[in-house]
C-alpha cells in the first residue's frame, strides 16, 4: 500500500501478489459506471470516476492491521474518539478485517451493536474467534458480497470505513448499499490516507483526495457534512444520509 516510502513491506507484497478477481476479466456492461483499462502495478485495471481501484490486501495482512505501533502511527485513539458514538448506537464497520476497530467500538456501545462486515470468510472467522476469546457479545460478524453489506434497510445509526473503500471492486454499489442500511440522517465516516499530502508514505492507489471522495459519495446519494483534521495521515470525512 505504499508509493515511494513504505510503512510495511509485507503489506506491499500482499497487495501486489493478489491477482484481480475473475469477474474483472470480463467486459463491463455498456452502461456501467466503470471503465476497464491497463492495470498499473497496484491496481486492477478498473476505473471509477477517473480513479483506478486498487488491489485488495487480503486476510494475510491481518497482522499488519493489528501491529502494535498502529495507534501511535495513525492515532487510532483519536479516530475512535472522533466517532462520537452513543451507548445505544448500532454501527457497521465496513471492511472490518481483523476487527481492530470493531472490538474497540464495541466498548463504547454497550447497549448497542457493532456489525463487523467483511468480504473475506477468513477475516470473519478471525473475528468470531476473537469474540469467543474476549467474551464479547455485541459484535456481530457479517460476510458481505462485492455489492451488498447484507444489512437490512434503515438498520444502523452509523457506518465506518477505514482505509478500505479504495479497494472496493464495486464502489458505487457498495456505497449505495451502505446508504440503504443507514437510518435517515445516519452518518458514514470515511477514513482514507490523504492523497493531497506527499509526505504520507502510502502508495498512490491506496490514497484518496477529499475532492474525489466527495464526488463518489455524492454519486451514491450522501451529503458531505465535514472533514476533521486531527489524524496525522488520514482524512476523517463525515457524510450523512438525507433525512
Amino acid at each position: 500500500m505504499k508509493i515511494a516510502l513504505s510503512i510495511s513491506p509485507l503489506l506491499c507484497a500482499l497487495s501486489c501478489i493478489l491477482p484481480p478477481p475473475a469477474f474483472l476479466l470480463h467486459a463491463e456492461e455498456k452502461n456501467s459506471p466503470y471503465k476497464l483499462g491497463q492495470a498499473t502495478r497496484d491496481g486492477i485495471g478498473k476505473f471509477y470516476m477517473g480513479r483506478e481501484i486498487s488491489k485488495v490486501m487480503g486476510h494475510l495482512g491481518a497482522s499488519w492491521l493489528e501491529r502494535p505501533k498502529r495507534e501511535q502511527e495513525e492515532r487510532t485513539d483519536l479516530l475512535i474518539k472522533g466517532l462520537d458514538l452513543r451507548p445505544t448506537d448500532k454501527i457497521a464497520d465496513i471492511g472490518a478485517g481483523s476487527g481492530y476497530f470493531s472490538f474497540r467500538m464495541a466498548k463504547l456501545v454497550p447497549q448497542g451493536k457493532v456489525f463487523a462486515i467483511d468480504i473475506s470468510p477468513q477475516m470473519v472467522g478471525m473475528m468470531r474467534a476473537k469474540m469467543a476469546q474476549q467474551k464479547v457479545t455485541n459484535v456481530e460478524p457479517v460476510q458481505s458480497t462485492i455489492t451488498q453489506t447484507k444489512l437490512p434497510p434503515n438498520s444502523v445509526d452509523a457506518a465506518l470505513i477505514v482505509d478500505a473503500y479504495h479497494e472496493f471492486s464495486h464502489p458505487l454499489e457498495m456505497a449505495t448499499s451502505i446508504l440503504n442500511s443507514l437510518k435517515p440522517g445516519g452518518k458514514l465516516i470515511l477514513i482514507e490516507y490523504r492523497m493531497e499530502d506527499p509526505s504520507v508514505p502510502i502508495k498512490l492507489l491506496h490514497k484518496m483526495s477529499e475532492k474525489q471522495a466527495k464526488k463518489e459519495m455524492k454519486a451514491a446519494g450522501f451529503n458531505w457534512e465535514k472533514t476533521l483534521t486531527m489524524l496525522p495521515q488520514q482524512h476523517f470525512m463525515i457524510f450523512r444520509k438525507p433525512k
